[in-house]
């Protein structure tokens, strides 16, 4: 790939052209907004200025609602050899483009499994798709040169590329990434109208349940509306867990023995079966889970004293596998919860003592 075009300079499309830009490819940019192409331009993603001639790639990042006119649109204009989208949805797009009576060899969906709870130019990064999955969505009648075109991207992009079905991707996606915005969207809605004693109690698992909730309404009302029944088919099913973990604990506040027994068996169960479930989410660099040991250290809010324990971390020869910082209410001061081989916990845990690092012990 020399040449690709660029429609729409949010997060992902402006992320995907710094990525090419910085190895080799020249990029053009098209956004409805001229200020956001320029912008983007100026963070190193290519030129907004207008490509010469069809480029290898067009690659639409609008979207969903918008991805099947803008395609039309491109492919009428003859602007590329190949085309791709890059939505989170590809299943109604496939059939909007199929209602237009298009030539469909020239398109492939794809769709890169990652996201930043912040939008626009301004938040994109190179390394935004590095490690992660890229979903490729070809209909039976894409052609091989663009599937081609696809995957090299994705090489591009350092993306892992995954070739699904598209009805499949969406029902998928729904489960994953759909309602996990909605469920930790719901939890925050429960602090709007919340003491402001209870809410200075937040800790690290309100901030892991509600992170994603700061992402724009906007663009989550038209993620969602792209894909309605799937993602309502989900959130039946986390209603009806609901539903029976209420009604267990009702259960046990009663002064019926046995039903407090059924009620902590009905806790009991939907706990477990978040266990087992989340054991199946895929760990560092997409393998399989691993458990991990954390080493805690109490640090200042000072700056430099994160590079430090890294830095002492590295002196002892241990690997930090996965790090959390969780901030004291009202005080300048944290916990860094270093995650590590289990192995390898007590050989850090004494250098970083050595070094004059405060440990806390459970």
């Amino acid at each position: 790939m020399r040449t690709a075009l660029v429609i729409g300079t949010g997060l992902i499309g402006t992320s995907a052209a710094i990525a090419l830009a910085g190895r080799g490819v020249t990029v053009h940019l098209r956004d409805h907004d001229p200020a956001r192409a320029s912008t983007a331009a100026a963070l190193g993603a290519g030129t907004d200025e207008a490509p010469g001639g069809p480029v290898d790639l067009v690659i639409v990042a609008v979207p969903p609602a918008h991805v099947a006119v803008t395609l039309a649109e491109a492919m009428a204009a003859g602007l590329g050899r190949g085309y791709l989208d890059v939505a989170s949805v590809k299943g109604g797009p496939k059939r909007e483009l199929e209602a237009l009576g298009l030539d469909l060899t020239a398109y492939i969906g794809s769709h890169p499994m990652s996201g930043k709870e912040r939008s626009g130019p301004l938040a994109a990064t190179a390394d935004l798709f590095e490690g992660r999955p890229w979903v490729l969505t070809p209909t039976r009648d894409t052609d091989t040169e663009v599937l081609n075109l696809a995957l090299e991207l994705v090489a591009l992009c350092r993306a892992v590329p995954v070739v699904m079905d598209a009805d499949a991707h969406d029902r998928a996606v729904a489960l994953v990434s759909h309602t996990p915005q909605l469920v930790s969207s719901m939890v925050a809605a429960r602090l709007e109208e919340a003491d402001e004693s209870a809410v200075r109690l937040c800790g690290q698992g309100i901030r892991d349940v509600t992170r994603i909730a700061a992402s724009d309404p906007r663009m989550w009302v038209e993620i969602l509306s792209a894909n309605p029944g799937p993602v309502a088919d989900v959130l039946s099913g986390v209603a009806a867990d609901l539903d029976e973990t209420v009604r267990a604990l009702r259960s046990l506040q009663s002064a019926d023995e046995d039903k407090r027994r059924d009620g902590a068996s009905g806790v009991e169960d939907v706990l477990r079966r978040g266990n087992a479930g989340r054991s199946r989410v895929p760990g560092k660099h997409g393998a399989g889970p691993t458990v991990y040991e954390t080493v805690a250290v109490l640090i200042s809010d000072q700056p430099g004293e994160l590079a430090r324990i890294f830095a002492d971390a590295g002196r002892a020869g241990v690997n930090i596998e996965d790090v959390r910082i969780e901030h004291a209410t009202g005080q300048q001061a944290g916990l860094v919860q270093l995650m590590v081989e289990p192995s390898t916990a007590p050989v850090l845990g004494a250098a970083l003592q050595e070094r004059g690092w405060a440990l806390r012990t459970s």
